[in-house]
C-alpha cells in the first residue's frame, strides 16, 4: 500500500464531506476501494454515505464485506444490524444486534436496536430485557425509556408505563408528555 496515495484519497473524501458533497466523496471512496478493496475505513465510510443517500442495498454489500474483515468488532455488527433493520430484514438485524451485544455488552445502541427489532417481531418479553439493559447503560437518554413504556402498554402493564412516565418527567418532560398523550395514562383518560 502506498501510504501517501491512500492518505491523499482519504483526505480528499473527507474534504468533500466537509463541503457537503456526498456524491463526490462517494466517488473518491470508490476509487480508494478499487485500489484497496478490503480497507475497513473505506468500506465503513462508503456504507455510511450510501445509507445517508437512501441506497441501503449498496450499503449492505459493503457491510457484508466489513463483517468478513472485522467479525469480532461490536460496532461493525451494530452498523450491519442498523442496515438490515432499515431494509426490514428483521431476523438478520436481530442476529447482528445480538452479536454486537455479545461482543460489546456495554454498547447501548446495540441493545436499543435489538429491542426495536424484538418489538417488530412481537417478542415483547425479550424486548423488555433488551430495553432495560439499554436504559441501564444510557439512563438519561429518553429513547430506550420511551420504547420500554410503549412495550409495557402493549403488554397491558400500564402501571409499569406510568412508572416510566413519572421517571421521564424528571429529565425529559416533553417525552413524558408525549407518552401521556399517546397512551392516555396519567394526564389522559387512564390513570
Amino acid at each position: 500500500m502506498n501510504r501517501l496515495d491512500y492518505l491523499t484519497l482519504k483526505w480528499k473524501a473527507i474534504g468533500w464531506l466537509v463541503l457537503g458533497r456526498r456524491e463526490a466523496a462517494l466517488a473518491v471512496f470508490g476509487r480508494l476501494l478499487q485500489r484497496w478493496p478490503q480497507d475497513a475505513y473505506g468500506l465503513a465510510s462508503r456504507a455510511n454515505l450510501l445509507m445517508q443517500s437512501g441506497r441501503a442495498a449498496d450499503a449492505l454489500a459493503d457491510s457484508e464485506l466489513l463483517i468478513e474483515l472485522r467479525h469480532d468488532d461490536a460496532a461493525t455488527w451494530f452498523n450491519h444490524g442498523f442496515i438490515l433493520e432499515a431494509i426490514e430484514r428483521w431476523d438478520g438485524a436481530l442476529a447482528a444486534f445480538t452479536r454486537a451485544t455479545e461482543l460489546g455488552p456495554k454498547l447501548d445502541r446495540a441493545w436499543y436496536g435489538r429491542g426495536l427489532v424484538l418489538i417488530r417481531l412481537q417478542r415483547h418479553d425479550e424486548a423488555v430485557a433488551a430495553l432495560k439493559r439499554n436504559t441501564e447503560l444510557q439512563p438519561m437518554s429518553p429513547y430506550g425509556w420511551y420504547q420500554l413504556a410503549r412495550v409495557h402498554v402493549d403488554r397491558r402493564e400500564p402501571e409499569e408505563a406510568v412508572k416510566i412516565i413519572r421517571h421521564l418527567k424528571g429529565f425529559e418532560p416533553k417525552v413524558a408528555a408525549q407518552l401521556e398523550r399517546e397512551t392516555g395514562l396519567l394526564g389522559g383518560t387512564a390513570a
